[in-house]
């Protein structure tokens, strides 16, 4: 099972837990593969989301979705958990979901006369597939628009005592 193929698989159960997949991060080696998966509720609001009850049972699930897998050892280490207050967006319902939120964007090429790192608030994703932007407005009150596609990470910016 390639990734595409195991992130799809992931997803789909996930989901029909009645949880929102966020991201899959591969590390480890191949003799000890290590997967985190960051999932969410799909009505989740600051204070109110997963817990760690969840987590274990979406772990519980998946386990059981992993070891029928021929390809995978048993000595994969799986790790699920919350996707944290700095939340990633990754798929276009998270740049929608959004919307008006402070964020953080890594590029792969510096934005003219802002750099590779830019920070403003979500206005949202303009355009579709290929041609799709993250819109932003940053904090001289300038928008933005950066080609999803040079897009390293982006993610939720949380500012203490806000």
């Amino acid at each position: 099972m390639n990734d595409a193929e195991l992130e799809r698989t992931l997803e789909s159960h996930v989901s029909a837990l009645g949880f929102e997949f966020v991201e899959l991060e591969r590390a480890g080696s191949r003799t000890r593969p290590i997967l985190r998966l960051r999932i969410d509720r799909p009505d989740s609001t600051p204070g109110h989301g997963l817990t760690l009850e969840d987590c274990a049972a979406v772990s519980r699930s998946l386990e059981r979705v992993l070891e029928a897998q021929p390809e995978w050892s048993d000595r994969y280490v799986l790790e699920v958990s919350s996707p944290g207050i700095e939340r990633p967006l990754v798929r276009p319902r998270d740049f929608a979901r959004f919307a008006g939120q402070p964020i953080a964007v890594r590029c792969r090429e510096p934005i003219e006369g802002i750099g590779k790192r830019v920070e403003g608030t979500l206005v949202g994703l303009a355009g579709a597939g290929a041609a799709a932007a993250i819109r932003l407005t940053l904090a001289d009150g300038r928008n933005v628009d950066i080609p999803h596609a040079d897009v390293v990470r982006a993610h939720l910016v949380f500012r203490w005592g806000e």
